[in-house]
């Protein structure tokens, strides 16, 4: 896997409070929907549970990952079951090293132009410029100025209403959290079908 499927992709989901019982039938809705490059952030419990769940599954379509990776530890830990990529919020060397390591994308937060500059010097493949909704879409143009070679991703408060303005300006794809899924409502065949039209939403919009 390389960070071409997210340029094609352009949407990862971020789903924080999936179960090892939920995170399947999460995942394939969001696939029905068009969006199957999915990150199971790693401060929820059983965490590595259900990424192990999804990363085995017979669906070869769906490409999972782990978020919120805040050491090198739980790097390695992600990806021994089965993660393909680690987000984290922030840039951390020995966790871009490790995960380099064992064959998987590295996507580390950055906020400034040092901070990206640095991660892409560790050897991050893909930063992700969080939380982009406070500095704006416009930012992504600017960046592109100085650091035209570094792929950027925004991550942080993005929904259909500003998903086209990042890509527009520079993004190579979108982390979209919470607007997407909310895994505090009941996870029933009604949430289910709702969230296969919402990922459909979405995966319209970069199609247009």
């Amino acid at each position: 896997m390389s960070i071409e499927l997210f340029k094609k992709k352009k949407i990862a989901a971020i789903i924080r409070g999936a179960t090892p019982s939920n995170i399947l039938p999460i995942a394939t809705a969001l696939k029905e929907g068009g969006i199957s490059i999915i990150e199971i952030t790693m401060e929820t419990p059983g965490a590595l549970k259900a990424l192990e769940k999804l990363a085995l599954s017979d669906d070869i379509e769906l490409i999972a990952g782990a978020g919120t990776v805040l050491d090198s530890e739980t790097a390695r830990a992600a990806i021994m079951s089965g993660a393909k990529f680690i987000f984290s919020p922030t840039v951390n060397s020995n966790t871009i090293q490790t995960t380099k390591r064992y064959g998987a994308i590295s996507i580390p937060g950055a906020y400034t132009p040092t901070e990206i500059l640095t991660a892409y010097e560790y050897g991050a493949d893909l930063i992700k410029v969080f939380p982009a909704s406070v500095l704006g879409a416009d930012y992504f143009k600017q960046l592109a100025g100085p650091l035209p070679h570094i792929p950027l991703m925004a991550t942080g408060g993005i929904d259909n209403t500003n998903l086209l303005d990042y890509l527009s300006c520079g993004a190579v794809a979108v982390g979209i959290g919470s607007s997407l899924v909310n895994t505090k409502r009941d996870i029933n065949e009604t949430y289910l079908c709702d969230l296969t039209a919402k990922a459909k939403l979405y995966s319209n919009l970069i199609m247009e």
